[in-house]
């Protein structure tokens, strides 16, 4: 049987992070409705942070502000980084929580499998080989940033991540499904079943807050 989470034991959290090249303000609520405010000036960056609030189920504001002139790696890479920090922070200590989950996800004629652990250990596999594509939206979204923030959001939040493509060509397809799996995983696995961190260790502490290498 399911254990509800005490209502005073929220479990949110909101961080901001600003550099030289972006300023970034996310609130997030686990235990939300799927209701999502995002704004990164990406629009099709925008639509995948939505897919990731609305289809895991958690309450997701999201405020940035890049160097867009430069490209959109800058902005998509810290928003990421500052989403798994907040992730980690709202989780806590995990107790009680599933953990694990995974699963096929879908859309049109892509098919992505998504499997993850709340290990406290970041480590990351994409085995996803992307069609040709132009960049998506305006201003563009490269396709080539999607594995760079699965990466950075799986080494920020203390995720072991494995993201796989079954089958796909239309590249919005493979990304969406890409979110949408990663959304519905993330949901399964912070789910309060009991009372005790589900670890033989005891903790599933963050054991490595490094995030991915980038320019200086």
């Amino acid at each position: 049987m399911t254990t509800p989470k005490p209502a005073n034991d929220a479990r949110r959290s909101t961080k901001r992070r600003a550099t030289g090249e972006t300023t970034i303000e996310i609130q997030l609520d686990l235990d939300g409705s799927g209701s999502t405010a995002v704004s990164t000036g990406l629009p099709f960056f925008d639509h995948m942070l939505d897919q990731l609030g609305r289809h895991g189920g958690f309450d997701l504001r999201v405020e940035a502000e890049g160097d867009l002139q430069v490209d959109s790696h800058h902005t998509v890479e810290d928003t990421a980084i500052l989403l798994g920090q907040c992730f980690d922070e709202a989780v806590g200590d995990k107790a009680g929580v599933r953990r694990f989950a995974s699963g096929l996800y879908p859309l049109d004629e892509a098919l992505v499998e998504v499997a993850l652990d709340l290990s406290g250990r970041p480590f990351f596999v994409w085995d996803v080989v992307m069609p040709e594509s132009l960049p998506l939206g305006s201003p563009p979204f490269d396709p080539q940033l999607a594995e760079h923030v699965f990466h950075s959001f799986a080494t920020s939040a203390g995720i072991t991540l494995h993201v796989s493509l079954r089958s796909g060509r239309n590249v919005h397809h493979i990304i969406e499904a890409s979110f949408k799996g990663l959304a519905r995983c993330l949901r399964d696995a912070v789910r309060v079943e009991g009372q005790a961190v589900p670890s033989t260790k005891g903790s599933l502490a963050v054991e490595s807050r490094s995030v991915p290498d980038r320019e200086a």
